[in-house]
């Protein structure tokens, strides 16, 4: 837990769960939810899954940028994306996660090197941590 919570999101979801409806506090994200196909849905609206991915590739891609400044490297046009997968785990369900990290004009290993060290700090990785898989890729 952090020393002073500095920012609160705030969320409700409303309706059927996967299938409903959800609301920031501020109402920047209001949208209709629905499961994807492949899991029987109708794909017609965003899910928990994307939601998370989007999340987790900024606040990585955050992290990434402060490190690589810190070690003295241009991050540039750096991007993250990420992939978040769901399907059964046991008698439950459970989440692996695939970070894809490019820093344009930077070698390979350095940007693997900045990428585990980013991953040590975002706060995202911080939680997910011994909870879910996660892995690093730089393409």
């Amino acid at each position: 837990m952090p020393d002073q919570v500095l920012y609160t999101a705030k969320a409700t979801s409303t309706g059927d769960g996967r299938n409903g409806h959800v609301v920031s506090s501020d109402q920047r994200i209001d949208l209709d939810l629905a499961a994807p196909p492949e899991m029987g849905g109708s794909g017609h609206g965003t899910n928990p899954e994307q939601l998370f991915a989007a999340g987790y590739a900024a606040c990585f891609h955050s992290a990434l940028r402060i490190v690589a400044r810190r070690a003295g490297a241009d991050p540039g046009e750096s991007t993250v994306s990420a992939e978040v997968g769901i399907g059964p785990d046991g008698d439950a369900f459970g989440l692996v996660v695939t970070l894809i990290i490019a820093i344009p004009g930077l070698e390979r290993e350095q940007v693997r090197e900045l990428a585990e060290t980013a991953h040590q700090v975002c706060p995202y990785s911080r939680a997910t941590r011994g909870n879910i898989s996660v892995e690093l890729r730089v393409p």
